[in-house]
């Protein structure tokens, strides 16, 4: 007797749901369980020897009275606003400028891209040697130019600028997902707005920039919840200094978490980058409904 039509719905189901499984259990581990684990911990205070114990609020209302809190957040939101789009500037030009068909593009291509694959650390320990006020070869290129020399990261002025200049070393990833865009632009339609007379300033913002704004969306969105994480490299090279001008927020949440002991508190620090990160997502998202065009949508 054949199975009947509900029968075969429910072993699709089964099936379907054997399939995700090992994703499910790993999300249910590894992603939705700590949060739930760190959404308990913010209410209590801990210090990992000895038993923890309920404090209620008193977690988030001492990030309020934490003024390294605030510093932190600051000192992220400036890198976070300079940075991104920067870096998304750099990394168009640079897709745009490896779209070509010419000779040796590939080798041209992989040499764009390879900063982005260097372990952060050999990155960070590459920066401290180039940017050593005394023997670093970056100081040592504006004294043979003749122009005065930086403190790089260990100025207060100078060391969140000097981290944005060092993002750049890494937008080998973003490059590759703007080429990526770029390939998908059909040249038909260069073809028609070159017809049509349309100059090159003109092809690229009436043709390039609206097919390629959901590429540019994506790569903001993940360029804004990267550069709120920025960790390895200051942790290596600076440790948040000098006075506190690279205390980044994951850097004073590890501070709080794993120098401090503070666990309850490091967790209520967590959740509000989280909230942080949280909402600057869905106020991109909620504005990329008027410069963003999707093919196949009406104008």
């Amino acid at each position: 007797m054949g199975m009947t039509r509900a029968g075969m719905r429910r072993r699709e189901a089964l099936d379907g749901y054997l399939f995700i499984a090992p994703w499910l259990i790993g999300f249910v581990v590894f992603v939705a369980g700590p949060m739930v684990g760190a959404l308990t911990l913010s209410f209590m205070s801990w210090d990992l020897f000895s038993s923890p114990e309920w404090v209620g609020l008193a977690n988030y209302r001492q990030l309020a009275d934490d003024p390294l809190v605030l510093k932190s957040l600051e000192n992220t939101a400036f890198y976070t606003f300079l940075s991104v789009p920067i870096n998304l500037v750099v990394a168009l030009m640079a897709a745009m400028l490896l779209n070509t068909q010419v000779r040796g593009v590939a080798l041209f291509r992989t040499a764009f891209y390879l900063p982005s694959v260097m372990p952060v650390v050999a990155n960070a320990v590459l920066w401290f040697w180039v940017l050593n006020p005394e023997v670093g070869i970056a100081n040592a290129l504006l004294r043979r130019l003749g122009l005065p020399e930086s403190q790089w990261l260990y100025g207060v002025a100078s060391a969140k600028p000097t981290f944005i200049m060092m993002g750049l070393w890494g937008v080998g990833n973003t490059m590759i997902i703007f080429l990526a865009g770029l390939q998908g632009i059909p040249s038909s339609l260069y073809d028609a707005a070159l017809i049509d007379g349309a100059n090159a300033w003109q092809r690229f913002r009436a043709v390039t920039i609206p097919l390629l704004s959901p590429v540019i969306l994506f790569n903001m969105v993940i360029g804004v919840i990267g550069s709120f994480q920025i960790f390895t490299s200051a942790y290596l090279l600076t440790n948040g200094g000098p006075n506190n001008a690279t205390l980044f927020s994951v850097l004073y949440l590890f501070r709080l978490g794993f120098e401090q002991f503070q666990m309850g508190y490091a967790a209520a620090f967590a959740w509000l980058i989280f909230a942080v990160i949280l909402v600057f997502t869905l106020i991109q998202l909620k504005l990329s409904t008027r410069w963003t065009y999707y093919e196949g949508q009406e104008a």
